[in-house]
């Protein structure tokens, strides 16, 4: 995004702040001209100094109290700007947080759970931060610190045309010489922001693995990837501002320096009879306020080339395709699910399921099985409601999934996954998320049921112990019980399990076989299964391939007619015997 479609996005995030911005440039733009008036009042002073012309104390006493007023009132009005149009800028970067975190739960929710967490944290605090700058400063004082300089311009031209480009041009210079700072920013800026990315990143991995890589003693290794993020993101910053060092100082030291070509120029020209004294004077006096604001309009060149960026990067997020589904909650036949020739890709575009056909009868046991990469757990993820198919039908209780709102769909869906995430709250509210209107005694039933509540007594706080941020507080056996619990407490219809019992100790292991069983009971269950050992019950099976169901059935009839599907259970008995005979 270039710097003015940046421009026009802010402008159209930041409606009802119009008034306040507007306020704000015609206030910075009345300070510059009151900070004018002192130029005016000496370069007159001074001309009829030089031409013997005598002042009268009233006058001079009126023109010196102009010059104060006119400073005194532009610093009174800068500062008011200032304060105008910094309400305006945090009003508008709230408004524009808010738009981001409310366009979350409108993204397809797998596109959400797979944005890499230090991306998504350095757009909605960091670069959104930093077009505070763009809106509090970029509009008032850019367009007030141009005004000033052109009224200068347009003044002398009426004094004599040769001042008013004397006046200027050192001006363009400075600019070519700035040019070479600038003709690669962009690209520049955009490589910054992927490096401090990539450090974020770095950062939120090295934090969050900490215990992994203490325990398989890799901290020399994981830290030297962590400090090489690190380093390389300094490094970056400091090769490119020693690329723009030379030609930044050079700018800022030559586009000032108006008295170069005014003095010897205008001199020059009033030997030579051209102008007279008084206007050599005002010309020399009024020049000098033409370098000062195009000094600070010039501070502002950096934050437009990056604005392009740092806009592009939020507006990716509000723009992002949001789910498209019914706005009003629809009756359902029963708790079946049915999908007709359903294909689906991720955002690369490579389609990961390949005309998928299946039903589900309402109240029964199914298990999707095949190996890693098969797309099984897409598939489930789908029918919970993680995205939208991209062509076919899915049907729920007899409707599109597309005609169910959102709200309602999630309302019909359990998905407990291996990895439960739990908030940094009490055990209490996590399990209460299932259902926040629940009472404290229905969520000690849910627990209860769930084998939790033997853990939970044992604590010193009991149901209002906080787990800590992930649920670090507790064993994975334990977050896994109370992630049932909150399913329990929800009570949806449909419930689809990542096999919960896949990697955890045999004790934890038949407590949590228990707690699935009661969370299951009278529900149309879909698991993803790792094992096969615990779907052989399951009124239909279903074999995925390569994102197609190569067979379905009961565990026995595809033992008998899938040759893949015997050659997996053969594997996984194998397996177990030899973890027996180990």
């Amino acid at each position: 995004m270039d710097a003015k479609s940046a421009l026009l996005r802010l402008w159209e995030l930041d409606e009802e702040e119009h008034g306040r911005l507007l306020f704000s440039i015609f206030l910075s733009v009345t300070a510059v001209l009151c900070g004018l008036v002192p130029y005016f009042v000496v370069s007159s002073l001074l001309a009829a100094l030089l031409a013997g012309r005598g002042l009268q104390r009233d006058e001079v006493f009126l023109l010196c109290f102009a010059a104060f007023v006119g400073y005194l009132l532009r610093g009174i009005l800068y500062a008011y700007a200032l304060s105008v149009s910094h309400k305006a800028a945090f009003s508008i970067l709230r408004e524009v947080r808010w738009k981001i975190l409310q366009k979350l739960p409108k993204l397809p929710l797998g596109t959400v759970a797979d944005l890499p967490v230090g991306e998504v944290k350095h757009i909605i605090v960091d670069q959104v931060e930093s077009t505070e700058r763009t809106l509090a400063h970029l509009l008032p004082e850019l367009t007030a610190n141009l005004v000033g300089p052109f009224c200068i311009f347009c003044y002398l031209l009426v004094l004599d045309w040769r001042m008013a480009i004397l006046a200027i041009v050192s001006i363009p210079v400075g600019l070519f010489c700035l040019s070479f700072a600038m003709r690669d920013y962009k690209e520049r800026f955009e490589a910054s922001v992927a490096a401090t990315e990539t450090m974020n990143a770095a950062i939120v991995e090295y934090i969050g693995g900490i215990e992994v890589i203490k325990a398989f003693n890799q901290g020399a290794a994981s830290y030297e990837k962590f400090s090489r993020s690190i380093v390389a993101n300094a490094a970056y910053f400091y090769q490119w501002m020693k690329d723009c060092q030379f030609p930044i100082s050079l700018a800022m030291t030559i586009a000032p320096t108006t008295l170069l070509t005014v003095l010897p120029g205008g001199w020059l020209l009033y030997m030579q009879d051209y102008m007279s004294m008084e206007v050599f004077v005002t010309a020399v006096i009024l020049s000098l306020g033409v370098a000062g604001p195009l000094i600070e309009a010039l501070g502002f060149i950096d934050t437009v080339s990056q604005v392009g960026t740092v806009v592009a990067s939020a507006d990716k997020l509000l723009r992002a395709e949001e789910q498209h589904h019914g706005t009003s909650d629809v009756e359902l036949f029963d708790a079946g699910i049915e999908l007709t020739d359903v294909r689906f890709s991720y955002q690369d575009g490579k389609e990961v399921l390949h005309g998928v056909s299946l039903a589900l009868a309402p109240h029964t046991l199914n298990a999707f099985v095949g190996q890693s990469g098969s797309g099984k757990t897409t598939l489930a993820r789908l029918i919970a409601g993680y995205w939208d198919i991209d062509s076919g039908s899915l049907k729920i209780g007899g409707r599109e999934s597309t005609d169910i709102p959102l709200a309602q769909l999630y309302d019909l869906v359990s998905f407990v996954a291996q990895d439960a995430y739990l908030f940094d709250d009490s055990i209490r509210e996590n399990i209460r998320m299932g259902r926040p209107q629940a009472s404290d005694e229905e969520v000690e039933r849910a627990a209860r049921a769930a084998g939790c509540e033997d853990f939970i007594l044992r604590l010193a706080h009991g149901y209002d112990t906080r787990v800590g941020t992930g649920g670090s507080h507790v064993s994975g056996g334990e977050r896994q019980r109370i992630a049932i619990a909150r399913a329990v407490l929800k009570d949806a219809p449909i419930v689809v399990l990542d096999e919960a019992t896949a990697y955890v100790d045999p004790e934890n292991e038949a407590i949590l076989q228990r707690a699935v069983a009661r969370l299951i009971a009278g529900k149309t269950v879909i698991i993803i299964a790792h094992r096969l050992s615990t779907i052989t019950d399951a009124d239909k099976i279903f074999l995925i391939e390569a994102g197609m169901v190569a067979a379905s059935g009961t565990h026995e009839e595809l033992l008998e007619k899938s040759t893949a599907y015997r050659a997996m259970w053969h594997a996984h008995v194998g397996a177990k015997d030899g973890d027996c005979h180990a």
